[in-house]
Formats: structure tokens, sequence, C-alpha cells
């Protein structure tokens, strides 16, 4: 029997390590070739890493939650035949799972960095360390505003005095004990920083740890709040017309192309559209700059089963057709449930929707998803009695009543510019062609 030894591959050009978060195979089970052995996660995506070979686990190298870093063994799969050298198909075989992960380096889980002043960045330049910090070190460094000469200080548990993430971590909590830390070098005077409230417990009561995409969007969320000044609009539409259509063409679309047709690439063909009459939506801050966004790259948020949420990207929407958003809402949203996604489709978003109306939510109040200064929310559609204007006069009819919310970035949209944007797109859903061909 041979032995063949699964490595930890290469999944970026930035990435050099990665987190263990579950062993999907275990010793002595029967792995086929392209069976998932284990999942990783790294700074920037989480990914499955296939079995290149058939055999049968003999070893597993470490546990669930180790970093581990690139090239090193982290299991033994025994099948028949000579040795084979695992670089040769470990690699390859996650090359063509991940697609060599060329967006890591971007953003994860849409969750962008706000563009630090010069001084901070100046304070984060890394080169002037004589001391190797892994890119998840120097994310969390960023994130926290822990300076070069803080890391510095660190005593590194690593291997040959590396500092990692859990030293990290430990240095977090010492520094929020009051423990002095090494100046840093901030552009003006930093917020002060709130201390959480003591949390009682109770007989009965359940604690569970965030697990790391969860925690991913809980400092998103919080980042987002604190970055943006946040204003919400609300406007009513009427899209009467886009339930007919759908509930006309929905049966054959789905017999001619074996999918649904939903309300969502109808209204992201609007959001769009009114994207391109007022790109100040379509744009993003730095400090004192505006960034106009010549792309329409809209995200759209989306539930997983576990609970957490994820924003699979459509690029450059506003050039696809009608058939072609439902292929890509439909493509997405799929690979986005069943953890399918390639850093790129989840980074590069200019503009973001959210369905609140999927939950049978009325309406909702967004929080921006930086660097982005606008969100559009999408209520529940119901069915409302409504005063319509006619030659003969005014008449109640029944008609298909939908709330549209957007969230914006006070800072670079006033009320006047997110009103607009708002009564653009229910113009564009209130006149949608009820001939439309798909």
């Amino acid at each position: 029997m041979a032995k063949f030894e699964i490595i930890m591959p290469k999944l970026g050009e930035s990435i050099i390590e990665a987190t263990i978060t579950r062993w999907v195979k275990n010793v002595g089970d029967t792995v086929e070739e392209d069976d998932s052995i284990l999942e990783i996660a790294t700074d920037k995506v989480d990914s499955e890493i296939p079995s290149p070979v058939d055999g049968t686990i003999t070893e597993t190298l470490y546990n669930e939650g180790d970093v581990v870093p690139v090239g090193k063994v982290i299991a033994i799969v025994e099948m028949d035949g000579a040795d084979v050298p695992a670089e040769d198909k470990t690699t390859d075989k996650v090359e063509e799972i991940n697609k060599d992960v060329k967006a890591a380096a971007k953003e994860a889980v849409e969750v962008p960095q706000k563009a630090e002043p010069k001084a901070v960045a100046a304070a984060h330049d890394f080169s002037d360390s004589n001391r190797f910090y892994s890119p998840l070190v120097k994310s969390i460094a960023k994130t926290e505003s822990i300076s070069v000469a803080e890391l510095d200080s660190i005593k590194g548990s690593g291997k040959d005095g590396r500092v990692t993430k859990k030293d990290v971590l430990e240095f977090l909590e010492t520094r929020k004990a009051g423990t002095p830390a090494a100046a840093t070098a901030p552009s003006k005077p930093a917020a002060p920083k709130m201390d959480l409230p003591p949390i009682n417990t109770n007989a009965g009561d359940q604690i569970v740890e965030m697990d790391r995409m969860r925690r991913l969007i809980a400092d998103h969320m919080v980042m987002s709040k604190q970055i943006s000044p946040h204003v919400t609009s609300f406007i009513d539409v009427d899209v009467t017309n886009i339930v007919n259509w759908r509930n006309k063409v929905k049966d054959s679309f789905l017999k001619r192309e074996g999918e649904k047709v939903t309300f969502t690439p109808l209204f992201l063909d609007a959001a769009a559209k009114a994207l391109k009459d007022f790109p100040q939506i379509n744009a993003s801050v730095d400090g004192y700059k505006i960034i106009y966004r010549q792309a329409v790259n809209l995200g759209m948020a989306t539930a997983l089963p576990n609970g957490n949420l994820i924003v699979p990207v459509i690029k450059n929407a506003d050039e696809k057709s009608l058939l072609g958003l439902v292929k890509a809402v439909n493509d997405l949203a799929v690979r986005a449930r069943n953890n399918k996604l390639d850093p790129d489709d989840i980074s590069g978003a200019t503009f973001t929707t959210t369905n609140f109306g999927s939950f049978d939510s009325l309406t909702g109040t967004p929080i921006i998803n930086q660097p982005q200064v606008a969100i559009l929310g999408i209520g529940a559609i119901r069915k409302q009695p409504v005063v319509l204007e006619t030659p003969q006069g005014d008449v109640i009819g029944i008609r298909h009543i939908m709330i549209l919310s957007l969230a914006y970035d006070h800072r670079v949209v006033d009320g006047a510019l997110g009103g607009l944007y708002l009564k653009r797109v229910k113009e564009l859903m209130e006149n949608f062609d009820p001939k439309t061909v798909i």
C-alpha cells in the first residue's frame, strides 16, 4: 500500500497560512477523488480541500482550529500503488476548485476596510519592521489600530518567535484591561472606546461563541455605523405590472430554462438603471474625496442556511439583459447557499440591495455595506386598496404595493439626492412593460 500526503495548498499570493475549521473526513474513512476532506478558512475566504486520490485516511496531523502554514502535510491517505508526491496533485485540485483565489487580496464576504488617513497608514507600514507578520496578523492590526511598534513589542509564540493570531488577541485583551501599550501615531485624537456593559447570565442560559463569519459581519456592521451617518428614506411602489408579468411567464420560463424567474432580477434591473441616472449614489468616500464608480456592480445580500449573511456580486449589472440578470441571480444564490462561491464572486460591489420581503417584512433600515454610500432595502409585496386616478374620476382598486427603503451616507448623499434616486427606481418599476419578452 502506498501513502499519499495531503498538504495545505497555496490559496493565493498573499495567503501563507489557513485555519482548519472542520474535518469532513476522519481517520479510517474511505475517500474518493474529489471528495471533500476538510474545510479551511483564511482571513479572506472559506474553502474546501478535496482529495486528489482514492484511498483511506490513516492519519490527520492537525486538529480543528489549528492554524497551518501553506505547504505543511495535514493528512495521510493510504492508497493502492506507488507513493505519489503530495505537491503534484493537491495544489492542482485546489486550484480547480478555488480558481487560485485571485481576489483574496480584495474583499472578503464583502467586508472592505475603510481607507486609512496617511498618518495612520504610516503607522501600519510593515516594511519598517524587521519581523515577519502574516496577512491575518496585519489585517487584525489594521482593524484594531495596533501600530507596528506595538506588534514588534509582542512576544510571539509561533515558530521562530513569529507572532500568531492568538498572540495578537491576547495583546488586545491586555490592552483593553488597561496595560500601557506602545504609542501609536494617529492623525487626530481617537474617539473614546466605549466599555461594554456587564452581561449577567441566569440558569438555563446558553452561551454560544460566534463563528468566524458572524464575527466578520458583526465587526463590519459596527464599523459601518461608526463611519457613516446613516439616513433612511422610504417610498411605496405599485408593482402590479411586475407581479402580473411574472405570474404570466414563470411557468413557461421554468419549463424552457429549467429554473425560476423571481422578483429579484426585476428589482436589480431597476436599481442598476437608476444608478446610471444618479451616479452620485454609485460611489465611495475616501477621506474628503468622493470616488464615482464607472462600473455598476450590484451586491445582493443572501441569507445562508446557518443564519449568516453573504453578499455575492453581479458585475456590470447595467449591461445585462433581463435574462442575463435572472441567470446571474439564480447562479449566485445557489452557489452561495452551497458554499461554492469564489472570492471574485463576493468582491467589487459598488451598491447593495437586501430583500426584507423574502421574510415577509414590510420594510427595514439596512446598514450600508462599506465602502459604498447607499443600500436599497426591498420590502414584502402586499395587496392593498389604492386610490387610482382615471379619466372618469378617482376609484379604489386592489394593487400590489411594496415599500422600498434607501439608507445612505449623509456625508455625501443628502435627502434630496436619496429621494430622487428612490423616486427614479419607483418610476422604473411602475412603468415596467407587461409585454416584456424574456
